[in-house]
């Protein structure tokens, strides 16, 4: 990597190759999140125009983020396995379908039906860290996933501030309709533009691949089981997703096809254990070199983290724009453009944790600003109609640079676990975000948005208690080359 001894960090050289790669999949994950969210701030135009009741566009909120709970999963594997170009181009193409999909429905069945399968864009964001792993070095790593994952982010507020007065310019009640097709079209077409813009490594890197594929490596025996302990939460929000759709929720399913849905979650389960069995089989019959095994426990402890913070923004960035117009009684665009400075944050905080922790250590800058989010989500539990609208963006605001910058702290450390399994870390911290966000969904359905809040803030202080268990990432890690020889690779 001829180019990451260039001094200081020159973001905006395009004439560097990695920041060149940086800019192309940034802008490839501000798309995702452009298309992913592009339905919030616009709810109310479309619960109008589909006849939905509260409870329905609750609902779709939660559909929203359902399915990124496996797919951030399979997705981290499929990029592991075929490289972060041919993937990520990939998905941004296919997701197009559901995002027109969504743009035509005319029922709340057939909404519902495209959202959950919108979930699917999500994620994009473990192939972008990969790809970002790839082409900087540990030094840079996590202002580079920093910058990656604010700038990319900030695709939701890109939506909230942009598509209602996007939907108001194509006019009457199917302004929304053109505003989300339009973002479809985008995701379609810059699908092709980053295949022919990126390669997975810089010219004569090599590309280190998992020895095996179906299951996420592990290189101890109290690993494995701790594994399948860790699986289990994100089997459990989906049930609690299929128990959302019962007739105890809002009847989308009969509850027959719940009982199915049960079923069908328990069997993948069980098919899940056989394929870590399979995978690691290896570790009851040898024990693995020490020199090349890693510590589950440093990505559990990211899941738990990940869940309280990614978790939250997913949630909050989905609900805020109702909350702001239903607390304040403001209009539509007025609450989105005023929602969207929770988002806004992304630009600055994000990058702004992964700077931290590349200067101050991983794990104290986590537990500061894991201390901070509890504190914040605790603030804006408080917010009441009898606030300034002015004091109530500024809590807002605050809040989220400690959940952003959390999230930038987070996936600081994740590509300094082990390398060859970044996508499959990344894709099942990814997936414990969606699974925070499902649940406080779930939970915001069911109570107000005090409760809620409280609920969030009570979750932060858990990740700071699980905080307490992380080690520091050593100086080095060991991959194993084409040769079968283990590797040295330099993290600091």
């Amino acid at each position: 990597m001829s180019d990451t001894k260039t001094g200081g960090f020159p973001l905006f050289n395009l004439k560097i190759p990695r920041m060149r790669t940086l800019h192309f999949t940034w802008v490839a994950f501000f798309i995702t999140f452009l298309v992913w969210f592009n339905h919030a701030p616009m709810l109310g135009a479309i619960g109008d125009s589909l006849g939905l009741d509260a409870s329905q566009i609750k609902t779709l909120l939660i559909l929203n983020v359902a399915l990124t709970i496996p797919a951030r999963v399979i997705v981290g594997m499929l990029t592991d396995r075929f490289g972060p170009r041919i993937v990520y181009s990939g998905l941004l193409i296919v997701c197009a379908i559901p995002c027109f999909a969504f743009a035509l429905a005319s029922t709340f069945t057939q909404a519902a039906i495209a959202r959950f399968f919108m979930g699917l864009i999500g994620a994009g964001f473990v192939v972008g860290i990969r790809m970002v792993s790839e082409w900087f070095p540990a030094n840079e790593m996590g202002t580079a996933e920093g910058i990656y994952g604010g700038w990319g982010n900030f695709g939701s507020a890109a939506a909230a501030f942009s598509l209602p007065t996007l939907a108001l310019i194509f006019g009457g009640d199917n302004g929304w309709r053109w505003a989300i097709g339009f973002t479809g079209m985008i995701s379609f077409v810059y699908g092709f533009i980053y295949y022919r813009s990126v390669t997975d490594t810089p010219k004569g890197g090599t590309y280190y691949r998992p020895k095996t594929s179906g299951a996420m490596e592990v290189t101890s025996k109290g690993d494995f089981f701790f594994l399948i302990i860790m699986k289990v939460p994100m089997y459990l929000a989906l049930a609690l997703l299929a128990w959302k759709l019962s007739p105890a929720g809002v009847s989308l399913l009969t509850q027959g096809w719940v009982y199915v849905a049960y079923a069908a979650l328990f069997l993948l389960f069980l098919y899940e254990i056989g394929q870590v069995w399979k995978v690691n089989k290896s570790v009851f019959e040898r024990e693995v070199p020490e020199n090349q095994r890693y510590a589950f426990k440093q990505v559990a402890v990211l899941n738990v983290l990940y869940f309280a913070t990614f978790g939250s923004e997913l949630a909050v960035v989905s609900m805020l724009p109702l909350f702001f117009a239903e607390t304040f009684g403001l209009s539509v665009v007025a609450a989105g453009l005023i929602a969207s400075s929770y988002a806004f944050m992304n630009l600055v905080s994000r990058p702004g944790g992964g700077w931290l922790s590349d200067r101050f250590g991983r794990k104290s800058v986590l537990l500061i600003l894991t201390a901070g989010l509890a504190l914040g989500y605790f603030t804006m539990s408080l917010i009441d109609s009898s606030w300034p609208l002015w004091l109530a963006v500024v809590a807002a605001m605050a809040c989220s640079f400690f959940v952003q910058s959390g999230e930038g702290a987070v996936f600081a450390v994740v590509p300094l676990i082990k390398r060859r399994l970044t996508g499959q870390i990344a894709g099942m911290t990814g997936a414990y975000g969606n699974v925070g966000a499902v649940v406080y969904l779930t939970v915001f359905s069911l109570v107000s948005a005090s409760s809620f809040f409280l609920l969030i803030a009570a979750t932060a202080v858990l990740g700071f208690v699980a905080l307490l268990f992380m080690q520091e990432p050593e100086g080095h890690m060991y991959e194993v080359g084409e040769d079968g020889e283990a590797v040295k690779i330099a993290v600091t």
